[in-house]
């Protein structure tokens, strides 16, 4: 098994019988998100354990070789012409250990909701749609799919009826728009079901998007 990466952790009961890895974007870190546990929780989103990770830090290109917390080194405005592939398949690998661990502590894969912010919906996407047993759902907020071109060959065929739920700021300008749409529109190509949002927001988080993401958590752990 890959190394354990260090994480903030919440349980909203004191036995959850689901899990949410959510993955922190660019620059952030794993307390990130944590306030976002109580919005979900009065929207009536399902008891859970919270695990947020600390992305490791590296290096970033685009920021000048300035260090901080990544899944992978983003080397060019594009994103995707020029794509870290050793840094993706790593934060896979690391993620991958987190889903085998909650595993281990009695939580069915089915059971486990893999999401992200940004980099970390990229993983998030990247990860969840390889699973050879499939998650209970994939949430990817402001972000693409990596790696499109190795993705028909290397998706997993048992998780290609994984809920997604993708959301986008119609106003980003860290990923745009156009980026995020492009990428829903080749899974639904390929044949997955996409519940698609979009918000006036710029690369963000709204208080729309938690009551849909709530009702996403509700429908796929019920």
């Amino acid at each position: 098994m890959s190394e354990l990466l260090q994480c903030v952790e919440v349980q909203t009961s004191p036995s959850p019988g689901a899990t949410v890895i959510l993955l922190h974007g660019l620059g952030a870190d794993g307390y990130d998100f944590v306030p976002v546990v109580r919005e979900l929780e009065t929207h009536g989103a399902p008891a859970a354990r919270y695990v947020f990770p600390h992305a490791p830090a590296m290096p970033v290109t685009i920021n000048g070789g300035y260090v901080m917390r990544a899944w992978y080194d983003i080397l060019g405005a594009d994103l995707v012409r020029r794509e870290d592939e050793h840094g993706i398949r790593a934060s896979q690998a690391l993620v991958e250990a987190l889903i085998e661990r909650e595993v281990e502590r009695g939580v069915a894969r089915s059971r486990i909701v893999l999401a992200g912010f940004s980099q970390g919906g990229a993983i998030t996407l990247h990860t969840g749609l390889r699973q050879p047993q499939p998650l209970a759902g994939l949430i990817a907020l402001s972000c693409y799919l990596p790696l499109a071109d190795a993705f028909s060959r290397e998706a997993s065929a048992a998780s290609k009826g994984v809920p997604l739920f993708l959301a986008h700021g119609t106003q980003d300008p860290v990923v745009p728009l156009a980026r995020g749409t492009a990428s829903r529109d080749a899974l639904q190509a390929a044949g997955y079901a996409v519940e698609w949002h979009d918000y006036p927001m710029p690369h963000s988080v709204s208080a729309e998007e938690i009551r849909d993401i709530a009702a996403f958590m509700q429908r796929v752990l019920a």
